[in-house]
């Protein structure tokens, strides 16, 4: 039997304003608003963005802990609220690790190549990784490119991260002005995912540009998940700009229905992201 397909909903980032579209949200009541609307939507999870009071991308835990309470109040109990370790080129390894033990969260994503930029920071990175599997966080790696998915896996094999509740994003391009995805972008990630050091470990999927449903459609059928927002497309699959985050949910949400998928539930959402599905 088909798993349920997860859509999580990733409704900022780092880098887009108010200016790049009105319904972005941006303060922790605006971002717990929209997580309600798109759980509403079936989104069984929020991946957590936050900003500095001059709506500078922030790692500050006090910002993460209030966004969190802004969600659970508006969106309930039961969705994921993962938070993101993204530099942003503002960060180092030791930060990331040190927001992330400060803040305890139940989920975070993670890029390789920014937790082990440089040899050094295998053992302090391996050493987070093993605590946060102990502890029990859903974590999801990061992967933007063919040669980011085989360096997990050889991280993978050496004993530098472990495999439990461990999931894997591919992100399909970069955040670049204009950057439009394509379905068969994601080919070269699964024909690296599927050689070398075979990993069983659910994996999903986030696009830029008007192709961003479809790309999430692609991945569903092959058996992957879907992350969906404004922090990668703004606009709808005609090409006119998108409504609001909850929107693009639901426009995914149809398709895969009319497709035989069923989504996820937030509970759902977790036995899979723990490899319990």
């Amino acid at each position: 039997m088909t798993a349920p397909v997860i859509l999580a909903v990733a409704p900022n980032g780092a880098r887009r304003t108010k200016a790049d579209h009105p319904a972005l949200p941006i303060t922790p009541d605006e971002i717990g608003r929209e997580a309600a609307r798109c759980r509403e939507a079936g989104a069984a999870m929020i991946h957590l963005h936050v900003r500095d009071a001059e709506e500078r991308h922030s790692l500050d835990v006090e910002r993460y802990r209030a966004a969190v309470a802004a969600v659970r109040r508006e969106a309930g109990a039961a969705m994921i609220c993962q938070v993101t370790t993204e530099a942003v080129g503002l960060y180092a390894p030791a930060e990331q690790i040190a927001a992330m033990e400060a803040l305890r969260p139940e989920a975070f994503s993670v890029a390789v190549r920014e937790l082990f930029a440089a040899p050094e920071d295998e053992a302090p990175a391996a050493a987070f990784l093993a605590g946060q599997a102990k502890a029990g966080a859903l974590v999801q790696h990061i992967l933007y490119d063919a040669g980011d998915v085989a360096r997990f896996q050889g991280l993978v094999a050496r004993g530098l991260i472990p495999l439990e509740r461990a999931s894997v994003l591919f992100v399909l391009g970069r955040y670049t002005a204009g950057q439009q995805s394509d379905p068969a972008d994601l080919l070269p990630f699964l024909t690296a995912w599927n050689s070398g050091h075979h990993l069983d470990l659910p994996w999903s999927l986030c696009a830029f540009g008007r192709r961003e449903a479809a790309c999430m459609v692609t991945a569903a059928a092959l058996g992957g998940h879907a992350r969906i927002g404004f922090e990668n497309n703004l606009l709808r699959p005609d090409g006119g700009p998108a409504t609001d985050n909850a929107g693009q949910i639901a426009g995914v949400a149809a398709l895969l229905r009319g497709l035989g998928l069923a989504i996820a539930e937030p509970e759902a959402a977790r036995r899979l992201m723990a490899g319990e599905g």
